[in-house]
């Protein structure tokens, strides 16, 4: 035994070895690996056999190992298990996030078997050799690439992409959509971005760009986002005549991009086995099955490149009935409240029922709606129809006995006829009394569509006078008239108004006109009333009479002016009533009168009121004027505010008043006024008093003050103060003494102005006009027939009369400087001034004006010759000058006494004459041929003597020597 069991443990010890030895050379036998590139979908297809299987059929399981760039960076590790057979060429297909052309991939692949009873199940056979698959070959050595291209990639997924350059770069920039991204380097010539969560933008793609390289090239990719894939909503099928079944659902976000196209729908029947593709994304038709089939059971799938998703229906087909729409739709028998509607639907068998409804439409609201069950044919009775309206008759229909839907409409449109008015117009009037006759304006209401029954054509307006009833006149007013003018022979008239169309006329409106309008109006007083948000609410007392009714009408601003004559109608039980109506307007005040209509028909005035349907704060303030101002008070007035013409009732006024003070007078009150400045202010509340004494102020302060009314919705505008300064106490003392003194010194200027007019009148009186004097035809011209005067440069003196006048007694003249003295008049001297021709020229500087030529003048003696001055004159400067002044100055008779002047005499006045002005008798002898004497003013540069020159002369005139007459 122990030889025999040496044989076996040496024959076991060697056979284990050699079992194991022939184990690991079948599977280390490599296998035949082959690894392919779809670019497309950036996949690695492998392909591999496996050799020596000791089955013919043996489950084996493989590990899978791909490496990135280099063979000991593994970047996915695969275990994979499938029933191998003999000669089988097995497949598996690997995905890429990193686009396989970016970087070189290497695969390898090892396997062992998986069946419980194989020999050698748990033992991995050696791994086969590196496989290495270089997409980059592909590209070559051309510009930079961003890849992968024109890449479609569902929203919110992850995109890898790689920037590939045929030079090493150290850094490259990129945006997306405009936006920055950052990238990571793979190797020198590799850049990889990661865009994590992407979200769809636009149907046509985002774009990617990186900067330019050296040859101006800009790489960069387009890169789609699909929406994601959602389940069909709605999925609903149903027939409208048994032969189509149409299916419709709500696809949701189409996910078709510009470029890749992949969302579609199919419909699969799990009855019959059938499966449809549809060609619309959210419609798809099927045939009725021919063998009756009732019942359908359908799903509906969507797909794209991403995701497939489906929903399912099941429903019996008579359940699914959308009838189609009715058609031949007629109106027949139509009069003026009756009508009649047919209409047709398309059959769906002799033995199913529709139920059809049918509603009638009249100014835009349904006015009957009907049920009724046809089969083939439908009509419908209308009836209690207005007469000239038009309405809308339409009807559509469903299954009556499984309702599933209702089909569209069908309708015509069509009118009734028409038919006389149905109620009488709505009438009221105006009444103005003048010299015994009445002006009536009548108005009323036009009558409403469903009153009218048709076109209102014209209005007829029959008075009648109640004292001669045989007499009556009728007035047809076209339409759309809404009222016209009567003028009534006195004012007891009755009036009927009725409004006529196409078929007849109206009931009349009776309206009866009796008494003088204003004693009524005289007696009633007017009340205030008060709006609010319903209207304007009012109430009266009944009066002791009957009435039949009473009529509120109303009018803005004064009645006697046009406006918009409204009214209302009451029962005869009414008291009271709330006005309201879309005309009011805020802040407008409205004259209100309440009648009764007595059985008669006959309107008396009952009460009157006014007032708003909303109140306004006053529209302006008074213009406040300032009286009696004293040192201590002031008063303020207002009397020309006018308050009806406000929008509200004027309530009262409210006084502000600011000083210096921080203290109210008396009588006010403290104040914030809306700028946030502090003033004082005194409430008036009586709106008639527009008066008010501001009081206990302090004198030379300075004051400022504001009136405001207030009605019951607020105050008036704020505008800004007035400014008023208080005067001293004083000051009306001094306004006391000082005005009877100023009006006295006025007096006394005028008493004087005055004065000195009468005495210029009568002591200078006003030296006569040559022209004008009645002398001039006692001059009787030679030569020359016509009458001149001469300028004095056209003269040449030829002597001077001197009159010496010794002193005397002064002469009292009224304005003389000096008195003459009443000595005896010597006889005058005459002095030859160069006579050159007989005859002497005289000119009166007086007036100068020429003098008529008297002729030719003699010479004068002269005993006295002084000898010539510097101008040819004989005598002394300055006793001329001197001895000239006071004779230029002053009147004859004004000359002082011992002091010689000049003697002003009249050139066509006798010597002998009595004039005041001239010279005694017996002081002038002239010759006979001389009828002029001379008188001159001194020249203004000579009007300057030395007052202690003496001069044997006494009086000089001036000429100038180098003139003469001729």
């Amino acid at each position: 035994m122990a030889p025999l069991a040496v044989f076996q443990a040496t024959f076991l010890l060697a056979w284990l070895p050699l079992n194991t030895y022939q184990s690991e050379e079948v599977l280390s036998k490599p296998l035949s690996l082959n690894v392919s590139i779809n670019s497309t979908h950036q996949c690695l297809h492998l392909e591999w056999r496996v050799h020596n299987l000791t089955h013919q059929e043996l489950e084996m399981a493989f590990q899978i190992e791909i490496s990135r760039i280099n063979k000991s960076n593994v970047i996915w590790v695969e275990n994979y298990s499938t029933t191998v057979e003999e000669n089988q060429t097995l497949h598996w297909t690997w995905e890429s996030e990193l686009p396989l052309e970016c970087v070189t991939h290497f695969v390898r692949i090892r396997g062992k078997e998986d069946d419980a009873w194989a020999p050698q199940r748990g033992v991995w056979s050696s791994w086969s050799s590196w496989v290495e698959v270089n997409a980059q070959r592909l590209l070559g050595q051309g510009p930079p690439l961003v890849l992968p291209k024109d890449k479609l990639v569902e929203e919110g997924s992850n995109v890898t992409i790689c920037y590939v350059s045929s030079r090493a770069q150290s850094d490259v920039s990129c945006e997306m959509d405009d936006k920055p991204i950052r990238g990571e380097q793979l190797d020198p010539r590799v850049f990889v971005f990661t865009l994590t969560n992407v979200s769809f933008v636009r149907s046509t793609g985002s774009n990617m760009f990186c900067e330019k390289d050296v040859n101006g090239t800009e790489p960069g990719l387009v890169l789609f986002v699909s929406k994601v894939l959602e389940e069909p909503k709605g999925f609903s099928c149903e027939t409208r005549d048994f032969k189509i079944l149409n299916c419709t659902w709500d696809p949701g976000s189409d996910t078709d991009s510009w470029r890749y196209r992949s969302q579609r729908y199919t419909l699969f029947e799990s009855f019959s086995g059938e499966e449809n593709s549809c060609k619309h994304k959210n419609w798809c038709t099927w045939p009725v099955a021919q063998d009756s089939q009732e019942t359908y059971n359908f799903t509906l799938t969507a797909k794209n490149h991403f995701r497939k998703r489906s929903v399912n229906i099941l429903f019996n087909l008579t359940h699914r009935v959308h009838p189609m729409t009715p058609f031949n739709v007629f109106l027949k028998s139509v009069s003026t409240t009756n009508a009649t509607m047919t209409w047709k639907v398309h059959s769906l068998g002799n033995y199913f029922t529709l139920l059809c409804q049918v509603e009638l439409h009249g100014e835009g609201r349904v006015v009957q709606e009907h049920n009724t069950s046809i089969q083939v044919d439908g009509q419908y009775f209308f009836s209690g129809l207005a007469p000239a309206t038009e309405y809308m008759a339409r009807v559509h229909c469903a299954a009556a006995k499984h309702f599933w839907k209702w089909s569209a409409w069908a309708g015509q449109k069509f009118s009734t006829l028409q038919a006389a008015p149905s109620t009488a117009p709505d009438v009221w009037r105006s009444v103005r009394s003048t010299l015994g006759s009445c002006n009536v304006t009548l108005f009323w209401k036009p009558l409403s569509k469903s009153q009218a029954h048709g076109k209102i054509l014209f209005y007829n307006v029959t008075t009648e006078n109640l004292a001669r009833p045989s007499s009556s006149k009728l007035l047809s007013i076209p339409a759309p008239a809404n009222g016209t003018e009567l003028s009534l022979d006195g004012c007891s008239h009755q009036i009927r108004v009725t409004a006529s169309n196409g078929a007849g006329a109206s009931p009349a409106s009776v309206i009866t006109i009796a008494g003088d309008p204003r004693n009524q109006t005289a007696e009633v007083k007017e009340e205030r009333v008060q709006g609010t948000e319903d209207g304007v609410f009012m109430s009266w007392k009944p009066p002791p009479g009957d009435v039949i009714g009473y009529v509120v009408d109303w009018c803005d601003g004064p009645r006697e002016s046009p406006c918009d004559l409204q009214w209302e109608k009451l029962g005869p039980n009414a008291t009271s009533t709330v006005i309201s109506s879309d005309a009011f307007r805020p802040g407008v005040r409205y004259n209100f009168r309440i009648y009764g209509i007595s059985p008669e028909r006959t309107a008396y005035l009952l009460e009157r009121k006014t007032g708003y349907s909303q109140e306004l704060a006053p529209a302006d303030n008074p213009r406040v004027a300032i009286n009696n101002l004293t040192s201590h008070s002031f008063t303020l007035s207002w009397k020309d505010y006018a308050t009806d013409s406000q929008p509200g009732f004027i309530r009262g006024y409210r006084v502000y008043l600011r000083s210096q003070a921080e203290q109210c007078h008396p009588g006010f009150t403290k104040a914030v006024l809306p700028d946030n400045s502090v003033c004082c202010k005194h409430d008036i509340d009586n709106p008639e008093q527009k008066t008010f004494v501001v009081k206990n102020l302090q004198p030379e302060s300075f004051y400022e003050f504001l009136v405001t009314p207030h009605t019951r919705a607020g105050e008036g505008p704020a505008q800004a103060f007035t400014k008023v300064t208080t005067p001293d106490q004083h000051s009306h003392v001094l306004i006391r003494i000082l005005l009877p003194m100023v009006f006295l010194l006025l007096l006394l200027t005028v008493l004087c102005y005055v004065k000195s007019q009468w005495m210029k009148e009568t002591c200078y009186p006003d030296i006569p006009d040559p022209y004008k004097s009645s002398v001039r035809s006692l001059l009787k011209p030679k030569e020359n027939p016509h009458l001149t005067f001469m300028i004095v440069r056209d003269c040449n003196p030829d002597a001077l009369e001197v009159v010496n006048k010794p002193e005397g007694g002064k002469a009292q003249f009224p304005g003389a400087r000096k008195s003459l003295a009443e000595a005896e008049r010597t006889k005058p001297d005459y002095i030859y001034l160069l006579p050159t021709e007989p005859g002497i020229c005289f000119e009166n500087l007086t007036y100068n004006q020429a003098a008529p030529d008297s002729g030719s003048c003699g010479p004068v003696p002269a005993p006295h010759r002084a000898p010539p001055g510097p101008w040819g004159l004989p005598a002394a400067p300055g006793n001329l000058l001197r001895s000239l002044e006071p004779s230029y100055m002053n009147s004859p008779g004004e000359t002082p006494a011992g002091e010689t002047t000049p003697n002003y005499v009249s050139q066509v006045a006798s010597p002998t004459s009595g004039h005041k002005d001239s010279p005694p008798t017996n002081a002038l002898e002239l010759a006979p041929r001389s009828e002029y004497r001379m008188q001159m003013a001194v020249p203004p540069g000579l009007a300057s003597p030395s007052p202690n020159e003496n001069s044997n002369l006494s009086s000089t005139s001036l000429l100038d020597a180098g003139e003469h007459c001729r």
